[in-house]
């Protein structure tokens, strides 16, 4: 678990290394222990008042593609940097005129026993035609729960770090100037594969 004093390094160790005129704005720094996800605002495309909805989205659309292709290499320079410093993959999004669209990020494995009960609950889905895995229905599973929880869930973060915070205050604390500058725990062998930046 990250700590919030650990995101809030890392959000300012992003915003003073990218690039100035990267993003309009930082909108978002996330982390977990296998990826670093980036989302920033960049400008909406220039339309007329009267331009139709579909004019509009494939503007959009087209903005983010000429974006993700012009800061590939700024880009990807900053990932690299990063993922060497904190030991994660870095992933990058944009949003533009609402609409959020991420580029290039990690899908980590995650395995789990399930008792039987619950892998009627998957096999469930897979015969209605929901999922066509039991790892897909997994993944559907936990989209729901995220997506109907969120309230719950940032509270029980919220609450963690407090754990965090009174553990750090404990007999067998470090001393104030000892203690870690970012996020570094998890994944150490990110120089395999694909940089997932692009």
């Amino acid at each position: 678990m990250i700590t919030a004093d650990q995101r809030e390094k890392l959000r300012g160790w992003f915003a003073g290394r990218l690039p100035e005129d990267l993003f309009e704005s930082l909108l978002d720094v996330s982390v977990d222990r296998e990826e670093i996800t980036v989302i920033g605002r960049i400008r909406e495309p220039r339309l007329a008042e009267d331009a139709s909805d579909a004019e509009r989205e494939a503007a959009v659309q087209g903005r983010i593609q000429e974006f993700r292709e012009r800061t590939r290499d700024d880009r990807v320079a900053v990932a690299r940097e990063a993922e060497h410093r904190f030991r994660r993959k870095v992933s990058w999004g944009v949003e533009c005129d609402g609409e959020r669209a991420l580029f290039t990020h990690v899908a980590a494995p995650v395995m789990t026993r399930l008792r039987q009960p619950e892998r009627q609950v998957l096999d469930t889905l897979i015969a209605g035609g929901v999922a066509r895995s039991r790892s897909e229905a997994l993944a559907w599973c936990v989209r729901l729960v995220q997506q109907h929880t969120d309230d719950w869930l940032t509270e029980l973060r919220e609450s963690l770090e407090h754990v965090q915070r009174v553990r750090a205050q404990g007999p067998d604390a470090q001393p104030q100037g000892s203690q870690d500058s970012g996020p570094t725990e998890g994944n150490s062998s990110t120089s395999e594969g694909n940089s997932g930046t692009a």
